[in-house]
């Protein structure tokens, strides 16, 4: 018998726990799998060693785990597959496969776009600001520049630049939106790729309500990346490319 484990970063803010099991709910009715199940790697339960005991317990002999993660970076390529490899040696019986975080993904764009258009009809008045979560890792760092340039094909009239809330990621969101407000007086339109609401788009909204614009300076902000129709069909899409031709 065949099983999914979707596994999340998790969050200390409810909300986002909330919004985390919503979208993986609507992830399941897409999928024709009899057993699925949603953990997290940190910050809320049920963990991924947890919910492995659970579903062999059911009877399963083959285990998906997909990543709900934007990128690959830290998490996906060793906390995760270290995880796993845990629940291998617990269970040599049970067969587990591995999918892939979201990353380059074109429909991803789509959405950020949606998002743009849905937060001003006047996108040409504004330098857009794309801002990741950041991390040490080069390839993530490299993937979230390639998901700028096709932005910039998408909107070839407006200045788009990539920025970071990680202090181990420059250039660093604080930094470049202070520069374009208060010495390059732009209006600026802050997109946060982000999955789900938290301490983070908390702490981007505050630092937004803490500057002063001058007059017909504008500084708005996009929806994060969970609430769009097309992040479940994504999410679909990376369970069916490990899960498909499986006996």
């Amino acid at each position: 018998m065949k099983a999914v484990i979707y596994i999340c970063h998790g969050s200390r803010v409810e909300e986002s726990k909330k919004e985390a099991f919503q979208l993986i709910d609507k992830v399941k009715q897409q999928v024709d799998i009899p057993i699925q199940e949603t953990c997290f790697l940190e910050l809320q339960e049920p963990d991924l060693s947890e919910t492995v005991h659970k579903i062999v317990a059911k009877g399963v002999t083959q285990i998906t785990i997909v990543p709900i993660l934007l990128l690959t970076a830290g998490h996906a390529k060793h906390d995760i597959p270290k995880m796993i490899e845990e629940e291998r040696n617990k269970y040599p019986q049970i067969v587990f496969r591995y999918g892939r975080p979201i990353e380059i993904e074109p429909k991803m764009i789509t959405i950020v776009e949606d998002h743009i258009k849905k937060t001003t009809d006047e996108t040409e008045k504004f330098d857009i600001l794309f801002v990741g979560r950041g991390s040490s890792d080069p390839q993530a760092v490299n993937d979230t520049e390639t998901l700028v340039e096709m932005l910039r094909e998408k909107f070839p009239n407006n200045l788009i630049e990539k920025c970071f809330l990680a202090a181990s990621s420059p250039p660093k969101f604080e930094k470049v939106l202070t520069e374009k407000i208060n010495k390059q007086k732009k209006s600026v339109l802050v997109v946060p790729y982000l999955l789900f609401t938290g301490l983070l788009i908390k702490e981007i909204k505050q630092f937004l309500e803490k500057l002063t614009l001058a007059d017909e300076q504008e500084l708005l902000m996009t929806e994060y990346l969970s609430q769009h129709e097309l992040l479940s069909d994504i999410l679909k899409d990376r369970v069916l490319e490990v899960t498909e031709g499986m006996e």
